[in-house]
């Protein structure tokens, strides 16, 4: 095959045009499709044209920006997409508006892109809104991201407005896990930069703005993944039942067995179905299909249909990161419709775990989340939803308060489902006869001097829960109590070191570590835990076997902080991606609800709060012998 005919076989690369609104996205569009010769002949003097008419001079975004409202506004309302070729490779370039007020439409932009190009006003710099365009491209997933500076012509383009702008730039990605594959001078207005360097700008001498994208890798369309086939319908056709859907991955043929979820119902591919086309034995990724079963089960909208040996996942209770569109705030335990795919779930808001700060990039407490605001919420649903990390169309879906979209939101991770406060045994467990201590409780304190309990420490990674608790071990031993510790890494290099990181893993993590420390305290001892467990739920299960005899520790400090005292340098690494469902970054923490003791390490020194937890094990658990012999 010829090198011709190898980039006209290529696949379209989707490419977003994102940034703040009047720093040139759609001069930079229209630009760069004159530059390029993708333009219909006569386009640019139906252009010229429109412009004397209205007695100004010639612009260049009125190329894409299709709409009246825009024209008289001059701003970009809605996406607009527009092919186009460079030396064969095809392009589809989706120019996303800038605009706060249309952040929604700007999302759905950047949600169908592989790559961006994000455009920044050299004189503005990293405004607000910039950061948040940047922030929703690393949220989306999308890596491949060429940074313009524009308008250089309006510096007399100086080297200095260029470096410092890109300084700024190249700070603010590392913060949140990006990489520019380059940021190149340009000028939109004059064509400097785009195609061809720019002789009044000399001093570059990296690529120019289509070298860049050109450089992109290929859309990989995810294939060799486990089947995911949403569907969209079943028609009646003759006595045939054909079941539509777009493969969102992986690849299906006939004789495939098939297992539906939600429902687990079970049939094998009878026929792929095609209309005025030679008939197929198989379909891949990103393909529509129409299929035929050899049973007559019963599929709807919105189930996804996988491989009977590796479906999706299910769950009732989500972690998601919601942008939020409405007027009207979210609030804890509203109700919405969850648009996943084809499918439609009832949710309510559990809780509000925080607002996402675009320039700390920490959170914040929050009761509500207003208009524009990037969030951390906790969802359930009555029924089981399906998800998939690897389909982006099973982890990226949108709120609907009525007929309105309220938010639009990609899901961190599935959560374990609230447990009972007392579990029933299985029926296998009822032959069960455990043999219990015939030391008694009032036994075990009379002779230790003090009541058995768990001084259980959570928190960010970071914030300084060993620390802590090693203080209060060593500090409770010299005063005569008999304390252990429990370090969570350790339990997991021992224990728990058949575990993983997955959801269910973790909270089989913290329900081990629950059940060695309750053991500690029913005899008599003081088991000191320090473990991030950031399920609200997973520790009140263990609070509810204790009772009074646990105490949670909420030990708080700020993001920044703990990415100071962080030294593996789990944020930076989970901040690039490299750490998936790591806390605090791309997975929630449920903060208490009421703790024994919240102790602030950003304010309360390790001296201070050490007393402040002795005083409190004093008086929960009373005084050890050692003190009361002395006294």
């Amino acid at each position: 095959m010829t090198a011709t005919a190898q980039a006209h076989s290529r696949p379209a690369l989707p490419i977003v045009i994102a940034g703040h609104v009047d720093h040139g996205k759609s001069t930079l569009t229209g630009r760069l499709l004159q530059e390029t010769g993708s333009l219909t002949e006569g386009k640019v003097e139906a252009v010229r044209e429109m412009c004397r008419r209205r007695g100004m001079p010639f612009e260049w975004s009125f190329v894409t920006d299709a709409l009246q409202a825009e024209r008289d506004q001059g701003i970009t309302i809605d996406t607009s997409r527009v092919r186009f070729r460079w030396r064969g490779r095809p392009y589809i370039l989706v120019d996303a508006p800038g605009h706060k007020e249309f952040l929604k439409n700007m999302v759905t932009g950047a949600a169908a892109a592989e790559a961006a190009i994000l455009v920044v006003d050299v004189k503005e710099g990293l405004s607000e809104q910039t950061r948040r365009h940047a922030y929703v491209l690393q949220l989306l997933g999308i890596r491949y991201i060429a940074v313009a500076v524009n308008k250089l012509d309006a510096v007399d383009y100086r080297q200095a407005a260029f470096d410092a702008v890109r300084g700024d730039i190249e700070a603010y990605f590392a913060e949140i896990g990006l990489s520019a594959a380059a940021i190149v001078p340009v000028s939109a207005r004059q064509g400097d930069g785009i195609v061809c360097l720019s002789r009044r700008a000399g001093w570059y001498d990296g690529p120019t703005l289509i070298e860049a994208i050109d450089r992109f890798p290929d859309p990989i369309l995810p294939s060799e993944g486990p089947l995911r086939l949403p569907v969209q319908d079943v028609y009646k056709f003759d006595d045939r039942r054909i079941v539509v859907g777009r493969i969102e991955s992986g690849r299906l043929r006939i004789g495939d067995q098939l297992v539906f979820l939600p429902g687990a119902r079970r049939a094998r591919i009878k026929s792929i179905e095609s209309w005025n086309t030679t008939p197929t034995l198989s379909a891949a990724a990103g393909q529509p299909v129409g299929i035929t079963l050899d049973e007559d089960i019963f599929v709807e909208r919105g189930q996804v249909a996988s491989h009977a040996d590796t479906p999706p996942a299910t769950a009732t209770r989500l972690a998601l990161r919601a942008f939020s569109f409405s007027a009207v705030p979210l609030r804890a335990g509203e109700s919405f419709v969850l648009r996943l795919a084809t499918a439609e779930y009832p949710v309510t808001i559990e809780s509000i775990d925080g607002i996402v700060q675009i320039d700390a990039l920490g959170r914040q407490a929050a009761d509500s989340v207003g208009r524009h605001d990037i969030a951390d919420l906790t969802v359930t649903s009555p029924e089981p939803i399906v998800l998939d990390d690897g389909a982006a169309a099973l982890r990226r879906g949108v709120l609907m308060r009525f007929a309105e979209i309220a938010a639009a939101f990609v899901i961190n991770m599935p959560l374990p489902a609230p447990l009972p406060v007392s579990d029933p045994l299985p029926a296998n467990d009822r032959n069960l006869t455990p043999t219990r201590s015939a030391i008694a409780a009032a036994e075990r304190e009379q002779a230790f001097g003090h009541a058995g309990g768990v001084i259980w420490f959570t928190g960010l990674s970071g914030a300084g829960k060993s620390t802590l608790a090693t203080a209060l071990e060593r500090g409770l031993f010299e005063l005569g109590y008999h304390a252990t510790l429990l370090d969570g890494d350790a339990m997991r290099q021992g224990l728990n070191a058949d575990l993983g990181f997955s959801p269910a893993e973790r909270t089989e993590n913290v329900r081990r570590i629950g059940e060695v420390a309750r053991i500690l305290a029913e005899s008599g001892q003081v088991a000191i835990v320090a473990c991030i467990s950031p399920i609200r739920a997973d520790r009140e299960h263990i609070k509810s076997a204790l009772g009074e005899s646990f105490l949670e520790i909420y030990v708080k400090a700020g993001i920044e902080t703990c990415r100071a005292r962080d030294p593996k340098g789990l944020y930076g690494r989970a901040l690039r991606g490299e750490i998936a469902g790591f806390t605090g970054i791309s997975a929630p923490y449920e903060e208490p609800a009421a703790p024994a003791l919240e102790i602030d390490t950003d304010q309360l020194a390790p001296p201070e709060a050490t007393r402040r937890l002795v005083a409190l094990v004093e008086s929960r658990l009373g005084r050890a012998r050692a003190i009361q012999a002395a006294s």
